[in-house]
């Protein structure tokens, strides 16, 4: 290995590691692990019908914390990035919500239920995603300048 690709490694590995620090970084890593919980819950349930959505979610989450970390989202201009991180915890929360109760209503057998709270758990956790995430909320405007510009 060349001097240089020794000494851009830490940077490449700063870079790389820097979003994993952030808000938004911590919230798809938690997203990640409750959906993987999620699962083993329900696979270890004697029906795991419902495995499929914390299969969906944790994929998507994880591909969405791959492009963020390594920056791909900036290199891939023509997906509204924003857009699609809101509405993918938007409809991850509602179908969260929908599963878990139907979950809890059932209420068979012990590991369901504990994915059922757990669920309400996601329900909460994608919510505050999707609150958070919403491109109008981020947009700031500037205040008009009230003094004038040309002196006193």
């Amino acid at each position: 290995m060349a001097d240089s690709e020794r000494l851009s490694a830490p940077g490449c590995w700063l870079a790389c590691t820097s979003f994993s620090r952030t808000k938004k970084g911590i919230l798809l890593f938690a997203e990640i692990i409750l959906c993987l919980v999620i699962l083993i819950c329900f696979s270890a349930s004697t029906t795991s019908a419902y495995s499929s959505l914390s299969v969906i979610e944790m994929i998507c989450a994880a591909v969405l914390l791959v492009f963020y970390t390594c920056d791909l989202h900036s290199k891939i201009s023509f997906i509204n990035w924003p857009w699609t991180d809101f509405f993918r915890s938007l409809i991850a929360t509602i179908l969260y919500l929908i599963t878990s109760i139907v979950v809890l209503v059932e209420g068979r057998g012990s590991s369901r239920v504990v994915a059922g709270i757990l669920g309400l758990l996601a329900t909460l956790l994608f919510g505050y995603d999707a609150y958070i995430t919403f491109p109008l909320k981020q947009q700031r405007h500037t205040a008009a300048p009230t003094d004038p510009t040309d002196g006193p």
